[in-house]
């Protein structure tokens, strides 16, 4: 029976970090189109932030070649991106163990979700066996920072909005319970946040990546796969 994995990976010199990072107010998740070489293409979904320093920061971006934007619903934007540099060349200056980074690639695994942070990556990943799952988690280990949100098995339900973390979870209850999504909003962002004990900025992250989330469990599900 295999595990199903969500964790995040602190390291700055992982691609489109600088991306996030440049645009903190945009929710970015990754795609890795691997049957393009050395290279996978990057299918970039965008929600919020503004558009031209988006694309400006895709521009300005040391680890993207060229983009160009694929779609829009609402205020998602999608982008197919070349990346400039292989995984070695990116990871090279900070991961000293390039072979494993390499045999990740053949891993028993299927990473389902990466969602880009202004200090890493948030996975999602499928793995065969525990086995599977210490090698990768192993390697992170001795090479950048990882935390485990949680691990589980492949057969136990999962329920809509298992993927948020317990701190994206009870920012969205508690917004809810205070009425901020009601309209005519009954509780204001600093309100929320308040109640929290964090600041607004913080509040505001935590319910744009749980939107996020949940979007990509319902509506991003009707929005066929692009084309090989």
């Amino acid at each position: 029976m295999g595990l199903i994995a969500e964790f995040q990976i602190h390291c700055d010199a992982l691609p489109l970090v600088s991306v996030a990072a440049t645009v903190p107010e945009a929710s970015i998740v990754l795609s890795l189109q691997y049957n393009h070489g050395r290279r996978p293409l990057f299918i970039v979904t965008v929600t919020g932030g503004a558009e031209q320093a988006v694309e400006r920061a895709l521009t300005n971006a040391d680890d993207i070649q060229e983009w160009t934007q694929i779609g829009t619903a609402g205020d998602t934007r999608r982008y197919q991106a070349v990346p400039a540099l292989s995984f070695e060349e990116q990871l090279g200056g900070q991961i000293d163990d390039l072979d494993g980074l390499e045999a990740l690639a053949t891993a028993d695994a299927i990473i389902e979700q990466i969602t880009v942070t202004a200090d890493g990556w948030e996975q999602m990943g499928w793995f065969a066996d525990r086995a599977a799952f210490t090698d990768f988690s192993s390697f992170w280990q001795r090479n950048a920072e990882f935390r485990l949100e949680r691990l589980t098995r492949d057969a136990e339900p999962k329920s809509p909005g298992n993927g948020l973390t317990d701190r994206q979870l009870e920012a969205l209850r508690t917004a809810y319970e205070m009425g901020h999504f009601e309209i005519p909003r009954r509780a204001s962002l600093d309100a929320v946040a308040t109640e929290l004990d964090i600041s607004a900025s913080s509040l505001s992250e935590r319910l744009r990546r749980a939107q996020t989330q949940l979007i990509q469990e319902t509506v991003a599900t009707l929005w066929p796969p692009l084309p090989e």
